[in-house]
């Protein structure tokens, strides 16, 4: 693997940290990053080389891709976009606070780091740019409106840019999970009672259910897999030669997929309601 360096946001837990520790035992040098000292802490003490990267702060950006680029010797062969979050509720309870902080981590603060990693790339003539997106990245579910917002987003965004990095060397991939073991639902959870007034909205019935969801243990969804389902598309994306502008990851997304490319929006609006609970579950 002759050391190749990348950049993984977003390794506290879930699919960052599965990631990170499953591209270091092929040899890959990981550069597994956080929110919290804490769980720097703690990657740094599993073997990992982590340090701090607040996506909401330019700052922690800049010092982050700094330390990266000092200890590699200026160069960084990948970045996976990994870090987010999902803000719960519906959209006209969704105040611009929470719509702003639902982009600022997924989607502003993920672009301002990958643009400060193209020039490198560039330089190099080579590199890998992935992108953690989702099945609500091409498809929407009731009740998810900030955070479906923000992953059509990022791939529009990442769309263009893999358009306008053509023939650089640099590749730019779209990972699209549906349903993966993580703290995902901690995370919603946790972002939905800061934000969201359930007591007075007219869709509190439909967040009585939504919490009870969001607060169950074990598996939320039919066909929910581990985050190792996310790693071995990653592993493709980083290491093919050809790698694809898209990975499906999950039978919902394959499926939501070609359901969108081939229903009317009525019968699709149908599927989306009932798939995505309609406040029921």
């Amino acid at each position: 693997m002759n050391d190749r360096s990348v950049l993984i946001t977003g390794c506290s837990s879930g699919i960052g940290e599965r990631v990170a520790l499953g591209l270091k035992e092929r040899g890959w040098r990981v550069f597994a990053t956080a929110r919290q000292a804490v769980d720097v802490a703690r990657l740094q003490a599993g073997g990992l080389e982590s340090l701090p990267l607040d996506l909401r702060d330019s700052a922690s950006i800049r010092s982050a891709v700094d330390s990266v680029l000092e200890r590699t010797g200026g160069c960084l062969d990948a970045l996976f976009n990994n870090a987010g979050y999902g803000q719960p509720g519906a959209v006209e309870d969704i105040s611009r606070v929470a719509l702003r902080e639902q982009f600022e981590t997924n989607v502003f603060g993920v672009q301002e780091l990958t643009s400060r990693v193209i020039p490198v790339m560039r330089q190099q003539g080579a590199g890998r740019i992935l992108y953690n997106s989702s099945v609500l990245g091409l498809v929407a579910f009731p009740y998810r409106g900030a955070y479906v917002a923000s992953k059509f987003a990022l791939e529009g965004l990442a769309d263009t840019l893999r358009l306008e990095l053509a023939g650089t060397g640099i590749h730019v991939c779209l990972i699209e999970p549906g349903p993966i073991l993580s703290r995902f639902r901690d995370n919603a959870h946790a972002a939905y009672g800061r934000h969201v007034d359930a007591a007075t909205s007219l869709h509190r019935a439909q967040y009585e259910a939504m919490e009870a969801r969001l607060l169950k243990r074990g598996p939320a969804a039919p066909f929910t897999q581990p985050p190792e389902a996310v790693l071995q598309r990653v592993i493709h994306a980083l290491e093919s030669p050809r790698p694809q502008a898209r990975y499906p990851v999950t039978f919902p997304t394959y499926l939501f997929a070609a359901l969108r490319r081939l229903l009317p929006t009525r019968a699709l609006d149908a599927i989306l309601r009932r798939a995505g609970g309609e406040g029921r579950r």
